[in-house]
């Protein structure tokens, strides 16, 4: 960098951006009985409000993270800001649900490009060691903390008008650009070509997934041979997907990277943590506002309690992994899981916040011990060449965690609630919603049994 203060300026204009994306997707949690009543959408069409966002941004991440090395990381942050900035707005004007449906989608693929470029604009700025490792932590908390406010600014928003939730990260996504525009690195001349970019791969992947998440949430209301259809029809695709990655020039993912047992567990393990706490979230969210008639700010102060992570994941988790390697704490994050999920599974029709409290609690514990080691697990030993593509394919898998959980909770939910519609057959439904959180943690729980107990210790310097 130029200047130490050159430095400082591009940090907090890439953390202003995963800050946003945090808050973005936190604040829509909080929304979603606020908009389900005003479009009148059903539990099922509400539930692709937030799936189209991650099935967008876990569609497109590594093409992301691909463009962004081959069309320049400037280009791609800069010019996909301007698309979320723009698909944001939109979904604020949205008068019916599809409208709204599209333009997360949209957002969500900008996220998708957005993301990669901004952490590899840190990477390549910052010298490798401790200025690089400090730079990282330090926007690894800014989406942490963007995530735990935006359970609270979504609540304030909502009371206003749903709608906020929408215009606001315009105006801040707004202010990040033009601050951006003078600090983040010219990109070099780049000549990539066409063979450059496997876009046969991120379709098949995508429309596989896609159709994945449907097959999931339609079947309680579909026949039998309708169901299975669409699992057909999204296993072709799938298999296409590895087809074309093993005729590829340039695959999204090398194949041979995924006979690494540890990736292999880390990616598990981020699917079913990310998948258990979207559904938690939801059937929480639904219960508190549509079910109990709390307000959306009191929600939001309510599930702000599982902001703990952002405190406790950079200051505790490093002296435990320091201390007990990756694997033990990735279980102890999950084991707090499952003790948050079967501590809320009695939910009653009039529980306090006092007796929800404890599995917010835990809940927040379990994030803060599971999701850095995650990630730290996910990229132990891969070859640096391929640390780029060993997080996208994490990423990729929280992001498809998030629709696959919260599709199979909405799922539950729906047929677990029938047609009655009374209070009491809601609670039902919510009551067997929960039974999935608290299954795929029992399964991460049993994962990670068998991980073993030895593993890369991190180093005092340089922590997270």
């Amino acid at each position: 960098m130029a200047s130490t203060s050159r430095a400082y300026a591009l940090l907090a204009v890439l953390c202003g951006a995963i800050f946003l994306e945090g808050i973005d997707i936190s604040m829509m949690g909080v929304a979603l009985p606020s908009i389900r009543a005003d479009l009148g959408l059903s539990t099922s069409s509400l539930q692709w409000v937030v799936s189209a966002y991650v099935l967008g941004y876990g569609g497109f991440v590594l093409l992301g993270g691909r463009a962004a090395d081959l069309l320049g990381r400037r280009r791609m942050f800069i010019g996909w800001l301007v698309v979320f900035i723009a698909f944001s707005g939109l979904g604020g004007l949205a008068t019916e649900g599809w409208m709204l449906i599209l333009a997360r989608f949209v957002t969500g693929v900008a996220a998708a490009f957005l993301a990669p470029a901004g952490l590899s604009i840190i990477t390549t700025s910052f010298a490798e060691g401790r200025a690089r490792d400090r730079a990282v932590l330090i926007y690894a908390g800014a989406g942490a903390g963007g995530f735990s406010l935006g359970m609270v600014t979504g609540g304030l928003l909502t009371a206003a008008d749903w709608r906020w939730v929408f215009f606001a990260p315009v105006v801040v996504a707004t202010a990040i650009l033009l601050a951006a525009l003078p600090v983040i690195p010219r990109d070099p001349a780049l000549r990539p070509s066409a063979g450059d970019f496997d876009v046969a791969g991120t379709l098949t992947l995508t429309g596989g997934m896609m159709l994945l998440v449907v097959a999931v949430v339609r079947a309680p209301d579909v026949s039998l041979p309708a169901t299975l259809g669409t699992f057909a029809v999204s296993l072709v695709l799938l298999s296409a997907f590895v087809a074309v990655q093993r005729r590829s020039a340039a695959p999204l993912i090398r194949l041979g990277i995924l006979r690494s047992a540890p990736l292999l567990r880390a990616n598990a393990g981020a699917l079913l943590l990310i998948g258990s706490f979207t559904g938690f979230q939801f059937i929480i969210v639904l219960y508190l506002q549509e079910l109990r008639g709390w307000s959306e700010v009191e929600t939001g102060l309510a599930l702000a309690v599982m902001g703990i992570d952002a405190v406790l994941a950079p200051t505790l988790t490093p002296k435990l992994v320091e201390r007990y390697g990756t694997p033990k704490v990735i279980l102890g994050g999950f084991l707090f899981a499952v003790a948050a999920y079967a501590a809320i599974l009695p939910l009653g029709a009039d529980w306090t916040f006092t007796a929800m409290l404890p599995a917010f609690l835990l809940v927040g514990i379990s994030f803060a011990l599971a999701y850095g080691p995650l990630t730290i697990a996910a990229t132990d030993g891969v070859d640096e060449r391929e640390q780029g593509l060993a997080s996208g394919i994490l990423t990729m898998s929280f992001q498809f965690g998030a629709a696959i959980g919260l599709a199979v909770v909405t799922a539950v939910v729906v047929a677990a609630t029938g047609t009655s519609g009374t209070p009491a057959a809601a609670l039902d439904g919510f009551r067997a919603g929960l039974l999935v959180p608290l299954a795929s943690g029992v399964t991460a729980v049993a994962l990670f049994l068998t991980a073993g107990t030895s593993s890369r210790r991190l180093e005092p310097v340089g922590r997270h």
